[in-house]
């Protein structure tokens, strides 16, 4: 595997995207690592994820509403603030900041 690296925070866009921004970041057995940057998206009215792997999420700038099914309002997520979201627990993003992007930092454990 080569040596790689950058600052995760680098690179982030001046004005909203039309569509969140995914990179890839490692890819291995059992693992994908992915920065996702949203600029006020959400996720669509009535879709939910349910992902057959376990989710881990890290918000390192901006701000997030995660619904997860069955809790009565979504989970405020701040930078610094992380959440392991276990396969096949329903989800959603209620909201992202509109005005600063939201930088997140996922690991998809059991991916394939």
């Amino acid at each position: 595997m080569p040596l790689t690296g950058g600052n995760l925070l680098a690179d982030l866009p001046a004005t909203a995207l039309p569509e969140e921004e995914l990179t890839l970041l490692l890819a291995a057995p059992g693992l994908r690592l992915e920065r996702i940057v949203s600029t006020g998206q959400a996720s669509p009215p009535g879709f939910w994820y349910d992902q057959p792997q376990a989710e881990w999420v890290l918000l390192l700038a901006g701000a997030a509403g995660l619904l997860i099914e069955g809790e009565p309002a979504p989970r405020r997520l701040v930078p610094g603030d992380h959440l392991l979201i276990p396969a096949h627990v329903r989800h959603r993003v209620a909201w992202t900041d509109p005005v600063l992007p939201t930088v997140w930092l996922a690991a998809h454990l059991g991916a394939g």
